[in-house]
């Protein structure tokens, strides 16, 4: 398994921050302990109200910020995990789009409420966002020219605290990898936050399955 280096983790939880903000779009669902939809949304990150765009921030800076290679781990996708109607297909759909397609998003939610595990209602978040990933020196200091353009999917999962209330994430991914500071299509991070019992399902049934009937 590959590993993953924390100082390219770092770099990507310093652009998640009110003022250093990659985010451009958030949407999301709430489920029932059954897994039904009680409700969706999908808004432009910045016009939400600031204290939603400091709850939602540290929603998803939970994800690189974990403890690498073992509370976040690399997972890479075969060619045969690359078919069509594979969920890997649903995730580069959501990211070209950019968030913006409704009903591939009702697609996955409804993949996600068959597969996820869980004996009580919980939100999914899922946060769009690109970097600009600056060149570094030999010297390891930024030239602050962009070499590439990093765009991506942040996903949480997240028991629900109250009326649409979300905790503290149990879960979730980055998609594409960040490794070596660019972009891996072919590979996803996945966030455990109980290392010791995960949410196996997310990388089991949901990140590597068909995600169509």
């Amino acid at each position: 398994m590959n590993e993953i280096n924390r100082d390219d983790m770092l770099e990507l939880t310093r652009r998640m921050t009110p003022k250093r903000n990659c985010f451009s779009r958030i949407a999301g669902a709430y489920f029932d302990e059954e897994g039904l939809i009680d409700g969706t949304f999908n808004r432009h990150f910045l016009k939400l109200p600031q204290k939603d765009i400091d709850a939602n921030l540290k929603l998803a800076k939970t994800v690189p910020f974990a403890q690498t290679n073992k509370n976040l781990r690399y997972y890479p996708f075969a060619k045969e995990d690359e078919k069509a109607g594979h969920t890997w297909q649903v995730l580069m759909g959501l990211k070209d789009c950019e968030l913006k397609n409704d009903a591939l998003l009702e697609l996955f939610y409804e993949f996600i409420g068959e597969k996820y595990d869980s004996a009580k209602p919980y939100a999914v978040r899922i946060l769009y966002g690109s970097y600009d990933v600056p060149i570094k020196a030999k010297d390891k200091e930024n030239l602050w020219e962009s070499e590439e353009v990093y765009k991506f999917i942040i996903g949480t999962f997240s028991p629900l605290l109250g009326d649409y209330e979300a905790g503290d994430p149990e879960c979730g991914f980055l998609f594409p990898a960040f490794m070596d500071r660019s972009v891996d299509i072919h590979g996803v991070l996945v966030y455990q936050a109980d290392a010791g019992k995960p949410h196996r399902e997310l990388v089991e049934k949901i990140l590597f399955m068909q995600s169509s009937k």
